[in-house]
């Protein structure tokens, strides 16, 4: 018989994988390298994640790997940047290639251009610009668009971004600094080019140890890629289903903890990948956050987790003399001093250097029936 996994105990499995049920004492680069990577398309706020799961976490922990290119941000799974350490950066992309092929030539915005295109001539010339000098999308599409005239600078740009390993330059995510977001190739930065052989069923066993069990549908949905059924089914994983009968797939010797085991509070940021990277989401994420009916055009919300579900969301407001943690509980807390202390220890992290902190729960949210 198929052993069944409530939703509960799915999740417990999967937070146990990111370091959610308890922080590490691992490094951020093999912290990063167990998760395969942090989505992190904003500057900042993936430190949070890492400071959620890592043990004594300090922002310098991870800026001075990107400084030192240790750890790279990239485009790579769902076409979207991540930060991965520089050698996953080289074996992760041409794994996730035909992600990032049908984001360019099925894109609304400029999928158009690439018509009748030489791509490779675009790539080769791209590539030598970003050679002699990170450049922003700005600059180097103008530069291309010189050659190219009959087509729009910013889907030159785009063209490179999708068809060529590139790696977003500090000072962009270095914390407490800023920058443009130039680009290079990886081959100038990391002094090494892409793996020659993307292995796809080694994608997929590092995505079950992070994120497992899961269905085939959850891995395409991670990952950018499709018809990935028979790669799955051919590789020697351990079959199991959820309380809907949906088949799941898992690594043999993945944790799985009991469904009981507790949960402690944690913040998770705004792209936080283990609130992303399922197609069947409820595992973590409650019907809460679909019926909060949040501004798809404001700031991506973040969440914080109670028993190991979406329990609320949570915001900063900072001035120079004082930084509050505004908590925005869906329902009323059934542990409402463990949040707060959480969150007391979350607003010294971001905040250290503001003389005054406050921690502030607001009532509980009406949800739309």
């Amino acid at each position: 018989m198929i052993p069944v996994l409530s939703r509960r105990a799915l999740g417990r499995a999967t937070l146990a994988r990111q370091f959610l049920l308890a922080r590490t004492d691992a490094t951020v680069p093999e912290v990063v390298t167990r998760l395969v990577g942090l989505q992190a398309q904003t500057p900042h706020t993936w430190y949070t994640g890492l400071w959620s799961r890592v043990a004594g976490f300090t922002p310098d922990l991870a800026a001075d790997a990107l400084v030192n290119r240790r750890l790279v941000r990239i485009a790579l799974m769902r076409s979207t940047i991540h930060l991965v350490t520089a050698a996953d950066a080289l074996e992760l992309r041409p794994a996730v290639q035909p992600a990032l092929d049908r984001d360019l030539f099925r894109n609304y915005t400029h999928g158009r251009d690439m018509r009748g295109l030489d791509v490779d001539a675009v790539v080769a010339a791209g590539r030598a610009l970003l050679a002699e000098a990170p450049r922003t999308n700005k600059e180097l599409g103008a530069l291309l668009r010189q050659r190219w005239p009959d087509r729009s600078a910013a889907a030159l740009a785009y063209a490179i971004r999708c068809l060529a390993p590139l790696v977003q330059v500090p000072p962009r995510g270095v914390w407490g600094r800023s920058g443009s977001i130039a680009h290079t190739t990886v081959e100038t930065w990391l002094g090494a080019s892409v793996a020659d052989k993307p292995s796809v069923d080694g994608l997929v066993r590092r995505y079950l140890a992070a994120f497992g069990p899961a269905t085939v549908k959850d891995v395409q949905t991670w990952s950018g890629l499709t018809r990935l059924r028979e790669v799955v089914e051919e590789l020697p994983l351990l079959r199991l289903r959820d309380e809907d009968g949906q088949e799941l797939f898992d690594l043999p010797d993945a944790p799985r903890p009991d469904e009981d085991v507790p949960a402690p509070v944690r913040f998770l940021y705004d792209f936080d990948n283990v609130l992303l990277s399922h197609a069947d989401r409820r595992r973590i994420v409650t019907d809460d956050v679909r019926a909060r009916d949040y501004d798809p055009h404001g700031p991506v919300p973040q969440f914080f987790l109670v028993d190991g579900v979406t329990a609320g969301d949570w915001a900063v407001h900072r001035t120079r003399e004082a930084a509050t943690l505004e908590l925005r509980p869906f329902h009323r807390l059934t542990a409402p001093d463990e949040v707060e202390r959480e969150g007391a220890r979350l607003l010294s992290f971001l905040a250290p250097d503001v003389p005054r902190h406050e921690v502030r729960t607001t009532p509980p949210a009406v949800s739309r029936p």
